[in-house]
């Protein structure tokens, strides 16, 4: 190598590629596992071995003790080594390959041992606790050195303590077994090695295909720029596991759903109780652009399946669309009504024109009083009954619009309002998408009548919005309720489906209902019952008890001259 010549520096630590360093890691955790889990086992089978060794011993001395023969001979004859004590004594321990069986009176001598030159000596540990009446484990050192014992006490037919045995297992052969062991576990813990570097390799390969071999730190980069994505954007994102549960929201769906991030690990009913949303994301409702509503909001969802079998759902917010696009309805509405209203003007200037030229002052003098005198019971009549303006406002613009589609608006002659609701704006837009709902409902049928009844009874404010229209089946009265759906054409700014659902969810939330039946003479009727949706007064204004209305026939209009239509002054 020439002194110019670059020199390449080896760098030691961990390979960049995913798959190596989990090879890698996954070897060494199979390596320390094995290499602690056999010392972990080494460090107790010693203790196994010796608690398996003292319990031995104390069955020895155990079943010793149960012979009431030993106990008569010990009473009976003197500690010899041709005794009896001592023959049946050395019987036991051979049967029993123990150390020794020791069997002694009260006094600590020796009746049995090994050793016959020990018979009639006192024993070399204390018997104290046996002769006491408990059973002893232990391991310790006696004239024949280390062993593992058991002490019993030895009782006679009475049951009165009158010695102890005592038998030992030598415990240099407890450590014996304990190394012959050695290698069988050391070659368990290298078949482990092996299997766990196998495993470790499969899994590792595995890794390599899911991540698509990328490092850790391009796969950091990539979490923590999906992670800024997620939540960065202005679009609702709920991730749904395999199992249908929910696994990620971002900060919109948190916000327009109402959720926090408790409800990961639960299913879009558990989160979101029952209802199109919840259906919505689940999959049981299928489409694109889907339109439902939560609380006091319209969002548009779209469901994607995944690969891995789960699902994301997008949700956006509509709902300023949604309010501009009825208030451009609205606004055409009023448009076409101040046509009209231009048009029968200059009608009637050309009328009074005709009648001054015509020098008929009276006559002329007499049409404007009529003119100028309907729309003033127009507006009277509707103030009279319903005395929050919001609502009076809202009724007479209403009443426009229904004169210029040929529709006759009535205001119900048992009609109170007064003038202390909690929430005026809800019960507007209430009164707004079932009057509007009316009036497309008996829209191109003859003699078209949209009749609305609003009082109070206490605190509890009771709506009732009638037609001449078709009328609602009975099986169906339940799914006009839900959102998206609808037997009309979709608007040209979005769909419909929404207003019917929306007054739902305002009077539910008021703890009210929402019923709907069949209006007496044909047609449907909406009923709303608001509890408490007006404030306490100290004296309610007193009013006029009027009959119920009926079925809407020419008679009882001429029969009840009270009942005024709204609309007539603009016909």
């Amino acid at each position: 190598m020439s002194p110019t010549s670059p020199v390449r520096r080896l760098r030691l630590g961990l390979p960049r590629r995913v798959f190596s360093q989990i090879l890698l890691m996954q070897v060494a955790i199979a390596a320390g596992v094995a290499v602690l889990a056999t010392g972990l086992f080494l460090a107790p089978l010693g203790h196994q071995l010796d608690a398996e060794a003292m319990r031995r011993a104390l069955a020895i001395a155990q079943s010793t003790a149960a012979q009431p023969q030993i106990a008569e001979d010990l009473e009976s004859t003197p500690a010899t080594v041709d005794g009896p004590v001592q023959r049946e004594a050395e019987r036991i321990r051979k049967a029993s390959r123990a150390e020794y069986v020791v069997v002694m009176n009260m006094d600590g001598t020796r009746w049995s041992h090994r050793d016959p030159a020990q018979v009639g000596r006192p024993v070399s540990t204390d018997p104290r606790r046996a002769l006491a009446g408990h059973e002893v484990m232990e391991i310790d050192s006696g004239t024949l050195g280390r062993s593992a014992r058991g002490k019993v006490p030895l009782r006679d037919s009475h049951g009165e303590i009158i010695g102890a045995v005592s038998v030992g297992i030598e415990y240099n052969s407890v450590r014996t077994r304990l190394l012959h062991e050695i290698p069988g576990l050391l070659a368990y813990a290298g078949s482990a090695l092996a299997v766990g570097a196998l495993a470790a390799w499969l899994i590792s390969r595995r890794v390599q295909r899911q991540t698509r071999d990328l490092a850790f730190s391009d796969i950091s980069a990539l979490l923590a720029e999906r992670e800024a994505m997620l939540h960065g954007i202005r679009e609702g994102v709920v991730a749904l596991d395999r199992a249908g549960r929910i696994r990620l929201l971002n900060d919109e769906a948190q916000r327009l759903l109402d959720l926090g991030e408790e409800v990961v690990g639960e299913s879009p009913d558990e989160a979101l109780g029952e209802g199109r949303t919840a259906d919505v994301l689940a999959g049981r409702v299928t489409g694109t652009d889907l339109l439902t509503v939560r609380g006091q909001r319209v969002l548009v969802a779209n469901r994607m399946p995944t690969d891995d079998g789960g699902a994301v759902a997008t949700l956006r917010d509509r709902t300023e669309l949604e309010q501009l696009g009825r208030e451009l309805d609205s606004t055409r509405g009023l448009i076409d009504a101040l046509r009209a209203q231009d048009h029968e003007h200059a009608n009637r200037l050309h009328t009074l024109l005709g009648l001054l030229e015509l020098e008929m002052f009276d006559d002329a003098v007499e049409f404007i009083g009529e003119v100028v005198g309907d729309h003033r019971v127009t507006a009277e009549q509707v103030t009279e009954k319903i005395q929050d303006p919001l609502l009076a406002a809202l009724l007479v613009g209403k009443a426009t619009v229904a004169a210029e589609r040929a529709v006759a608006l009535w205001v119900s002659d048992r009609t109170w309002l007064p003038d202390r609701l909690v929430d005026p704006r809800g019960l507007v837009t209430v009164v707004g998408n079932l009057v509007d709902n009316a009036l497309d409902a008996v829209g191109g049928t003859p003699h078209a009548r949209v009749e609305v009844e609003l009082h109070a009874e206490g605190r509890t404010a009771v709506l009732r919005v009638r037609d001449t229209g078709p009328g609602i089946p009975a099986e169906r009265r339940e799914l006009v309720f839900a959102e998206g759906w609808s037997t009309k054409q979709p608007p040209p700014h979005g769909q419909r489906g929404i207003g019917l659902p929306l007054v739902r969810r305002l009077a539910e939330r008021q703890g009210g209902t929402v019923t709907v039946s069949d209006a007496d003479g044909g047609g449907a009727e909406f009923t709303v019952v608001l509890p408490e949706a007006l404030a306490e007064a100290e004296l309610d204004p007193a009013r006029h008890a009027s009959t119920p209305s009926t079925a809407w026939t020419e008679a009882d209009a001429v029969s009840r001259p009270e009942h005024r239509e709204v609309g007539a002054a603009h016909a």
